[in-house]
């Protein structure tokens, strides 16, 4: 190869490691939007998809989060909210019951499998019940 064909910036010692690495890289994106394309259908159907749409489960799970059965996940999303402008989604939240620290961890469980939709559904019965 002489060094008009390589790329701009390559010199003829480092033209190899320069094609693996790209070759490499290529290899790592593709497997990157693959595995993108697998996880998040995967993550719906694992928190209760089609049962729960996915505002519902959005919902549900800030719900979870925050400890607030007020919260709500809009849909769509206003334009000036984050990354775009606008506070971030948990800013002035404090019903949380984590322990904070340099590590925090979270005072509530791990959901399981399409657990979302029985505690759904329990938060609508409570709200029945009390509206009765």
């Amino acid at each position: 190869m002489t060094t008009t064909e390589l790329p701009p910036g390559t010199t003829p010692a480092f033209a190899g490691m320069h094609k693996w690495l790209r070759r490499g890289i290529f290899v790592c994106l593709f497997a990157l939007v693959i595995e993108g394309a697998f996880t998040v259908p995967a993550l719906a159907v694992w928190y209760g998809w089609p049962t729960l749409s996915l505002t519902e489960i959005c919902s549900e799970l800030m719900k979870v989060r925050y400890s607030d059965d007020t919260l709500e996940c809009e849909h769509p999303a206003p334009f000036n909210a984050p990354p775009l402008g606008g506070q971030a989604e948990g800013a002035g939240q404090q019903t949380a019951r984590d322990q904070w620290g340099v590590q925090p961890k979270p005072d509530y469980g791990r959901i399981g499998f399409r657990e979302l939709i029985r505690i759904h559904e329990d938060r609508i019965a409570r709200e029945e019940a009390a509206g009765r």
